[in-house]
């Protein structure tokens, strides 16, 4: 089923997992599209920006999105296209719609600087996936250093039609939210699904703000389902309090350049991929790093067992 305007809920965004030699793992990417699968996450988005599709070929990125796309059942998923040029983009769009894919996601090159650039960029790259495509515009500013004005990207939804996702993970950013859901409130501006990034760094007032739910990558997607669902049914206090016992993890895991690292690295603790490792050039995760993230899992685990992932240790030793 194609994505729409109408998507809600998680979204797990998927990382590659590779075997340690930097071979793509097939049966981790199985064993990862089942878990998000049953712990009941809506989507997932692959070859996304934690994903490490620059580091594949062309070849390789369709032979993930396609293994990801042919073993999820009940989710839908969003390929990550984003390329440098419009033929590689069209053609992994292709691919992966073909494939079963529910839409894809596009996000800004670097280069762009005048609100004209971002607005004709997004113009060009919606015409060369096709009218028939649904993508999800992607506003990251802390890393594409990109900056869209809710202006801008109520432009760039209104000018196209099959733009029926935003990822929002600007920071700060929940006035931008209010800010486009206003819009629609005054009938400027479309249905449009909001999902939010950051890691759920702010998930619970992105909540709260309109938000439909969460696109984002954390070691316990649990918990972002949690949040999004206790949210929608007014529980307040319960969505603040369990996302505040995850808070401290998440910050670390949101550490530029090693965040990925510990991702990967509680996933394999938590036997869903075999390998923590990230295809070269990447980080890897040192001794003392792997001992406080022990210490920050069993402090989570007070609060919630899923946490509970075995032995512990002390940072401090």
């Amino acid at each position: 089923m194609k994505l729409t305007a109408d998507a809600k809920g998680t979204f797990a965004i998927a990382p590659t997992p590779f075997h340690d030699d930097g071979r793509i793992d097939e049966r981790s990417i199985d064993r990862l599209t089942d878990f998000y699968e049953e712990v009941g996450c809506d989507g997932v988005t692959v070859l996304g920006i934690l994903g490490e599709a620059p580091k594949l070929d062309a070849a390789e990125a369709e032979q993930v999105a396609v293994r990801f796309v042919k073993r999820a059942r009940k989710m839908q998923v969003i390929v990550g296209v984003s390329a440098p040029g419009f033929a590689t983009m069209r053609s992994l769009a292709k691919a992966s719609m073909d494939a079963g894919a529910a839409g894809v996601m596009i996000a800004p090159p670097p280069s762009l600087r005048t609100d004209d650039q971002i607005v004709g960029y997004f113009k060009q790259a919606a015409e060369a996936i096709g009218p028939d495509v649904p993508w999800v515009l992607q506003d990251y500013p802390l890393t594409l250093s990109v900056v869209f004005t809710p202006a801008v990207i109520r432009k760039i939804v209104m000018d196209n039609p099959n733009c029926v996702m935003l990822k929002h993970e600007d920071w700060p950013g929940l006035e931008k939210i209010t800010t486009l859901r206003g819009f629609q409130k005054d009938g400027s501006l479309r249905p449009l699904s909001i999902l939010c990034g950051n890691g759920g760094t702010f998930l619970d007032f992105e909540m709260e703000r309109g938000a439909d739910g969460a696109m984002t990558g954390y070691a316990f997607p649990e918990l972002l389902i949690d949040v999004v669902n206790l949210s929608k049914a007014g529980k307040r206090d319960a969505a603040h309090d369990l996302f505040d016992a995850h808070l401290p993890l998440i910050r670390y895991e949101q550490q530029p350049g090693v965040g990925l690292t510990i991702r990967k690295y509680v996933l394999q603790k938590r036997g869903i991929i075999a390998s923590s490792a990230q295809r070269k050039p990447g980080a890897t995760i040192t001794a003392m790093a792997k001992a406080e993230v022990e210490y920050l899992l069993s402090r989570v685990a007070r609060v919630d067992k899923r946490a509970n992932l075995g032995p512990q240790s002390s940072a401090a030793g």
